[in-house]
This record gives structure tokens, sequence and C-alpha cells, in this order.
């Protein structure tokens, strides 16, 4: 069976419940879209508000406060937000990168092996039991290796270890300044690989909420080995379903999972700092046209927040004094500016109730950008 390239983006907007917002419990949004992008502390906040009806931002304070929703070190060796019930195994299918990437030279440059890791790691665990600050665990670990091996140390082990960020409070429940803590429950980490079967459980959660995707995006999103993803998914065999990508590419996706029509409506949206929608593909194109990529996708990762219009990015925003100014990089119809300036009412007061300056470090990309129509949608 062919997919087309714009069924293709209706499959990618359904799963991430950008063609409708839903009525969810926030935790269980979280649980849908599998994984939020969580560098910026607001960003999964602008993200559940483009996909949740009536998103209350106090809710998923709740839930971070309770830890049934978590934020931590996993794909892509990046910070993300999660539902706790899948961040053990998601760790679990990224050891064989955390190992690689965590304790390789950066750790041995300290004088450090990854037996050095494994055998500080149950102490480590159990001083993380109550949070600690980055400086109490840098404390910690001097005393153990001395002030010269502290911080390849503590570099390694906490993208190494399983901790989760704990909340520290301010508009967006974590700041700045992270806070750790252990996070509980199955086995230590130990070696190259990670449990048996948790990178089946893992692909077929991200062709749950990303799919229909190739090897090249599964690999892309997990920043796992081709090999391996090819290996799960001979085994998986009539558990996944083939497809013909718009390009030939083979895409695979659950049996019966929900593809759209090609027509279905894609309301206008305010996309957040590093939406997961736009960094969990290798092919990026079914959402981010491939001459704007370099604009929105910055040299030094930063990726800025975007305009969605007909389910596909064509400009960026920001906030500023009494509104969301938007920079459109193409034409667009009054229609369209009409469904904008109503997302932009919506996100401002969530805004105003938390952070109005929300993304101001990231001000120095606008001058930029390329000549674009630019418009303030008052708040």
């Amino acid at each position: 069976m062919k997919i087309t390239a714009r069924e293709l983006n209706r499959a990618t907007l359904g799963r991430q419940l950008l063609l409708a917002r839903e009525r969810l419990a926030v935790a269980e949004g979280v649980r849908r879209v599998v994984a939020l992008q969580a560098q910026q502390p607001g960003s999964p906040y602008v993200a559940l508000w483009n996909r949740l009806a009536g998103f209350d931002p106090a809710e998923l304070d709740d839930v971070f406060a309770r830890r049934e929703v978590v934020k931590a070190t996993l794909m892509r060796i990046t910070l993300h937000v999660v539902h706790a019930e899948d961040c053990p195994v998601f760790r679990e299918a990224m050891q064989s990168t955390l190992y690689g990437a965590r304790l390789g030279f950066r750790f041995a440059a300290g004088g450090f092996s990854p037996a050095d890791a494994h055998a500080l790691l149950p102490d480590l665990l159990a001083f993380a039991e109550v949070p600690r600050t980055s400086a109490e665990f840098r404390d910690w670990l001097e005393r153990r290796v001395g002030a010269e091996g502290r911080e390849a140390a503590w570099w390694g082990l906490r993208g190494y270890a399983p901790l989760h960020h704990h909340p520290t409070g301010g508009p967006w429940s974590f700041g700045e300044r992270p806070s750790y803590v252990a996070a509980g429950g199955g086995p230590l980490p130990e070696g190259r690989e990670g449990a048996p079967g948790a990178l089946r459980h893992l692909l077929l959660r991200y062709l749950a909420g990303f799919g229909p995707a190739s090897v090249a995006d599964m690999a892309q999103f997990a920043m796992v080995q081709r090999a391996p993803i090819r290996r799960v998914l001979r085994e998986l065999d009539d558990e996944v379903e083939r497809l013909e990508g718009p390009d030939g590419t083979e895409l695979f996706d659950l049996p019966g999972a929900p593809r759209p029509d090609a027509e279905t409506p894609a309301p206008p949206r305010l996309m957040a700092m590093w939406d997961s929608v736009l960094l969990a593909y290798a092919d990026r194109s079914r959402v981010i046209p491939p001459e704007y990529r370099r604009t929105v996708i910055r040299a030094n990762g930063d990726v800025l927040p975007t305009l969605l219009v007909d389910g596909r990015v064509a400009g960026v925003w920001r906030p500023v004094d009494g509104g969301i100014e938007a920079t459109a990089f193409h034409e667009l119809p009054a229609p369209v500016w009409e469904g904008l300036a109503e997302e932009a009412r919506s996100l401002h007061g969530l805004l105003a109730a938390r952070d109005p300056g929300l993304y101001g470090r990231y001000a120095h990309w606008w001058a930029k950008l390329p000549a674009g129509r630019v418009r303030v949608l008052r708040g």
C-alpha cells in the first residue's frame, strides 16, 4: 500500500493530537503523544496546550509533583517528558546509546572507566533518594573521586544514571538550575545492552505516536543504530504493517492505526520550541518544508517556535508586549491569520499567567530571519 505525502502528514498530526484538541487528562495526553522534548521548561506546557482541550497548566504541575509524568535524559540523549510507566523501559532501550555517549571519551578523559561508573551508581542513587542539586552531587563525587575528577564524573553520570529531574518551582515546574532524584525501581544499568524487549517496546510506542515511519526515522528518534531496529522489526513481523512512502521508502506502522484522509482539515497551531513533531523523523519534510528547515532548526540545535499552517511549518512566533508576534515565511490568506489570531489570544493568556517573557533568551535568532510577513496578534 502506498501512502502520499499529505496522508503521511495527516497521520502524524492525528497521532500527535494536532488535528483537534482532545479532552484528556494531562498524564494520558503525555502517554498518547509518547514523548515531549523538554530542554526549555515551558515547552511541554505549550506543547500540551496545543493538543489538549481545556488544558490547565496546574494539572501538569501536579502530575510532575506526583511523578506520574517525569522529565529525564532519554531519546537522542536529550531531555524529554514522558509518562512514568514508559520511562524505565525507554531508558533501557537507550542503554547502548547512553553507555557509549556518557561513559565514552569525555568520561575517560577524567580518568574513569565504565566499571568505575557502575561501582559508583548504587551509592549515588542512594544519595539521590531525596532531591539533590548539581552542586550537592559534585561535592559528593569530590569526596569519592577527588576535585580533579568530579566534573568529568558528574558529566557522565548525570546523563547515564537513572535520574529524574525534580520540580524546583518557578513558572514551569523546572528552573534553569536542575535538581535530580533517583528514578527508583528496576535493576541498575550495567553493560552496553539494555533489557531484552526494551527496544521493541520503544519502537511500538513510537509507531503509535509518530507512525508511519521508516527505519531511518526510528533511528533518528531514539538515536539507536539501524541494525538492531531492523532486527526488532523482523521479529515483530505480523505485528507491524509495511507501507510505501511518497518517495518509495519502506515505512512501518501498527495495523489498524488511524491514518486520516488527506483532505482532513488541519487547524493552525503555534508550536513550542523543540516540539517533538519537528524532530522525531529523519525525513522532516512531512512537517517542515525543506526550504524552511535551516531557518527553524538552527545550526547549534535550537528549534524555533513555529507557525503550523495546513499541517506544515509556515513561519515562527515569539511573545511580545501585548500579544504574539507571528512571522510568516510566505503569504497567508485572511482566514488563516484569523485562526492564528484566535490561537494567539489563548496562548497569550497562558503565558501572561505564567511567563510573559517565554523564550526571551532566544530573541537573537529573529535578527537572522529572512524577510517575512510580520504581524502582532493581540492577546
